[in-house]
C-alpha cells in the first residue's frame, strides 16, 4: 500500500543543517535538480518531486492527486504493473510515495550503482504511464479501502477533517488529502489521466539526489534520462482560493462511542513561509516549541500536567513549510474525570497568562539549544535531508531559503515570538474541537 500523508517537513531547527555539501543545476526542460552528498555509505536516495498536492484538485475531484500516486505504480509500455516497485526490491532497495496538499513525491533509497537504473524507470513513468480500465477501478478499491482504515475508523481522523473544513472556509486546505468518500468512489481513468497529463512533466517537477555520487555523474544521469522530455506547455500557474476574513470563533463537538481519551482541540490560521521572508513563521516554530513542543517543561505541559493537574498530555504543533496560511495546533488531553469544559477553560486560562506576561528569556534560550540539537542530529539522515529540501522547493522556497532557515530560527527574539502570538492566538481565527465518547455539557 503506498503511503499517504503529510510529509513531516518542519524544518524546525537552528543549527549548521547543512554540513553536507549541495548543488543545484536546471535541465533545459525546467526540471530543476537539488543534489546533496554524502560519501559516508555507498546508498542513494533517488527523489523526483512533483509541484502538484491535493489543493490543486478541481473541486468534486478530491483525493485525485493521491489517486494518482498510486496509479503511477501500474504499468508504462516499458514496465508491466507492479514491476517498477519489483524491480527497486530486486536490487536490494526500497521505494515509495507521498501526497500532500502541495506536493507527489517519489523515492527510492537503493545502492548507489543502480542510481541510473531508478532514474531511467522515474522518466518512463513521468511520461509514459498506461492505465487500464482494470488497473483504475482495482486502485479506486485501494484508496476507499485505505480511507476506511485510516480515516473512517478513527475518530481523531474524523474530526481532523471537519476541524480543517472548518477552519479552512474557502481555501482546499479544508478538503482532506486523501478525499472525501463520496467523491473518491467517483474517480475514474479519464479523470485520472487529464491529472497526469496536465501536471506531470519535467518542468513541474524537482529532481533531488543525495547520497554517495556527485554532482557531475547526477547531472549526467539527468541528462540522459529526462533531459530528452519535453516540457509541457499546459501547467497552469497555481492560482487557489484564498480566505476572506475569519469573523467568528468555530466550535464543534463530536460523539464517538469508539473514543478511549477524550480530549480538546484547537486550530489557529497561522502564516506559512515564504521565499525571502521566513522570519514570522520562524518565529511561531518557536511560539509552538514553547507552548507545547516538550511533554514535561513546555508552558502547556507545566501549567495543566503539573501546575493545575488537568491534563495527562498538553501539546502544541505547526508546520510553515507550505504554500499557503497554515495551522497552528493545539491540543489537551484531560486528566480522568476532568471534563473538557474544566480543560478547555484551563487552557484559555494559560494562553491568556502567557499573553500577558511573554516568553521567560531563560525558558526561550533553553528551548533554542533543544532546536538546535534536534537540527544537527536530523542533519545525519540523509533521506531527512533530501526531504527537507524536497518539500521547500515544491512549495516555492529556494535553496537559499533553506539553508539561511537555521540562521534566522537563530535570530529569532521573544519580542518576535510574542507579536507572533498575539497574531495567531486569536479566538475569531480559530476553532476548537471535543471529542468524547458520550456527550458532555459545554
Amino acid at each position: 500500500m503506498r503511503a499517504l500523508g503529510l510529509l513531516a517537513a518542519t524544518i524546525a531547527c537552528a543549527g549548521p543543517l547543512m554540513a553536507a555539501e549541495v548543488s543545484t543545476f536546471t535541465l533545459p526542460n525546467g526540471m530543476q535538480a537539488v543534489v546533496i552528498e554524502d560519501h559516508r555509505a555507498p546508498v542513494v536516495v533517488n527523489m523526483v518531486w512533483y509541484r502538484i498536492g491535493a489543493a490543486d484538485e478541481a473541486p468534486g475531484q478530491s483525493g485525485v492527486a493521491h489517486f494518482l500516486e498510486h496509479l503511477m505504480f501500474q504499468g508504462t509500455k516499458n514496465l508491466a504493473p507492479g514491476e517498477f516497485s519489483a524491480t527497486v526490491e530486486a536490487t536490494g532497495g526500497s521505494d515509495n510515495a507521498f501526497t500532500s496538499y502541495d506536493y507527489t513525491a517519489y523515492f527510492q533509497r537503493v545502492a548507489a550503482g543502480e542510481l541510473d537504473l531508478m532514474m531511467q524507470m522515474e522518466a518512463d513513468r513521468m511520461v509514459g504511464l498506461k492505465l487500464t480500465e482494470e488497473d483504475v477501478a482495482t486502485e479506486r478499491d485501494v484508496i476507499i479501502q485505505e480511507r476506511a482504515q485510516r480515516t473512517d475508523s478513527e475518530p481523531s481522523a474524523l474530526l481532523g477533517e471537519q476541524m480543517d473544513a472548518a477552519l479552512f472556509m474557502n481555501h482546499p486546505f479544508g478538503r482532506p488529502v486523501i478525499g472525501w468518500k463520496h467523491e473518491m468512489e467517483s474517480l475514474t481513468r479519464e479523470t485520472a489521466v487529464d491529472f497526469y497529463k496536465a501536471n506531470y512533466a519535467p518542468n513541474n517537477a524537482i529532481l533531488v539526489v543525495a547520497g554517495d555520487v556527485t554532482p557531475d555523474e547526477v547531472k549526467a544521469l539527468a541528462e540522459k534520462h529526462f533531459g530528452a522530455l519535453p516540457a509541457s506547455a499546459v501547467i497552469a500557474a497555481r492560482l487557489r482560493p484564498s480566505e476572506p476574513p475569519q469573523l467568528a470563533a468555530r466550535r464543534l463537538a463530536m460523539v464517538d462511542e469508539r473514543v478511549s481519551e477524550p480530549y480538546v482541540t484547537r486550530s489557529y490560521l497561522a502564516a506559512e513561509r515564504n521565499p525571502g521572508d521566513q522570519e514570522q513563521s520562524a518565529a511561531l516554530v518557536l511560539l509552538a516549541e514553547l507552548l507545547g513542543g516538550s511533554p514535561t517543561t513546555s508552558v502547556l505541559a507545566r501549567a495543566l500536567q503539573f501546575d493545575a493537574q488537568v491534563a495527562v498530555y498538553a501539546g502544541a504543533g505547526y508546520d510553515g513549510t507550505s504554500i499557503d496560511p497554515t495551522s497552528l495546533q493545539i491540543t489537551v488531553v484531560p486528566l480522568p474525570g476532568v471534563t473538557l469544559k474544566a480543560a478547555e477553560t484551563a487552557l484559555d486560562e494559560v494562553l491568556a497568562k502567557f499573553l500577558t506576561e511573554g516568553v521567560d528569556e531563560a525558558e526561550f534560550a533553553r528551548i533554542k539549544r533543544q532546536v538546535r540539537a534536534a537540527d544537527i542530529y536530523a542533519a545525519d539522515s540523509t533521506q531527512g535531508l533530501a526531504q527537507k529540501y524536497g518539500a521547500a522547493l515544491s512549495v516555492g522556497l529556494t535553496v537559499a531559503d533553506v539553508q539561511e532557515w537555521p540562521a534566522i530560527l537563530a535570530a529569532v527574539t521573544t519580542q518576535e515570538v510574542m507579536a507572533a502570538a498575539r497574531a495567531v492566538l486569536v479566538p475569531e481565527q480559530s476553532v476548537t474541537g471535543w471529542l468524547s465518547a458520550q456527550e458532555e455539557a459545554r
